[in-house]
């Protein structure tokens, strides 16, 4: 059975003269114990997409499954199957951490001592902080809190809304870490997030932008539909080598990535007139093949619209 269906869903926001469409035909499937990303940028439609699969939020138009229930007929049953981590801190700050669980817990007819394995090593790293107020806890201590409490009553289904905005590096490192524990468990994972690079971390992916589904695949896929040569290519002027290669006819697309710019040839084979014409207008330019990251691919989706 699938964890999680889509099907063409819209959302519109304002009124009849001003309309914004949120969610413009979104559609995928999600299998049983899987970490499925939403990859997109603030404003993607990320967050309306959650409200909507978890019963916060009516569809404008299509229709969703969760754990096999509708999300308009069945929202009740669907609340008590899932567990919701929105994206920003929504814990009680004057609660301590135990009082927190607690308090979830209750919610949910159950207790901490029922469900304990399940957040165990999660639980444990913050156990030494648990009588302190969740408001003084910070930004990775915060997060884990808040898994913990979406997961206390076991949920089949967990929804993560942009879990790693805000904290460290090293918090997002344990964070996934985290999630590959949980997916041992059985639980289907949908995670929403701007970062990239949390792409590689996820069985599959669907890359959403201005509320449409650009892509959807496993990360390797995605990268491997890239298709075109790649080159990265840097210099002690990088805004005037910018202005240079797009005035080059060869070149598909550039944008700055990291400490070089990514160049797309439009066609395999002009990579060294490329070079020949560049290393004649700027001094002292590094050029090598890149590797496509999910970043490119994303670029070339918005530009080019291969895929889904």
């Amino acid at each position: 059975m699938k964890s999680i269906v889509v099907q063409d869903i819209v959302k519109r926001y304002g009124t009849k003269k001003e309309t914004v469409e949120a969610l413009r035909g979104v559609s995928f499937e999600v299998e049983q114990g899987v970490i499925f990303g939403l990859i997109g940028p603030d404003g993607a439609g990320k967050t309306s997409l959650f409200r909507i699969l978890t019963t916060l939020l009516l569809p404008d138009g299509g229709n969703a499954r969760v754990d096999g229930l509708d999300t308009v007929k069945d929202f009740k049953a669907i609340r008590k199957r899932v567990g919701y981590m929105p994206g920003k801190f929504s814990l009680y700050p004057d609660l301590s951490v135990e009082e927190n669980l607690a308090f979830f817990a209750t919610i949910f007819n159950t207790t901490i001592q029922q469900n304990y394995s399940l957040v165990k090593g999660i639980y444990e790293q913050i156990a030494p902080f648990k009588n302190r107020k969740a408001g003084k806890l910070s930004g990775g201590m915060k997060q884990k809190l808040a898994l913990c409490c979406a997961l206390i009553h076991r949920p089949s289904v967990l929804f993560l809304d942009e879990p790693t905005t805000g904290v460290d590096a090293v918090s997002r490192k344990e964070f996934w870490d985290m999630l590959k524990d949980l997916k041992k468990e059985g639980i289907s994972i949908l995670a929403s997030t701007p970062y990239m690079d949390e792409a590689s971390l996820c069985d599959r992916i669907a890359l959403i932008q201005e509320g449409k589904i650009l892509s959807t695949d496993t990360p390797s896929g995605v990268i491997a539909a890239f298709g075109k040569p790649l080159l990265a290519v840097k210099s002690p002027r990088m805004l005037h080598l910018l202005n240079t290669l797009r005035s080059f006819d060869a070149v598909a697309d550039v944008y700055p990535f990291g400490e070089y710019h990514h160049v797309v040839m439009k066609r395999e084979g002009d990579e060294k007139a490329l070079e020949a014409g560049l290393r004649e207008k700027e001094k002292d330019v590094t050029i090598m093949p890149a590797a496509p990251h999910i970043e490119d691919c994303f670029m070339a989706l918005m530009k080019n619209g291969y895929g889904q």
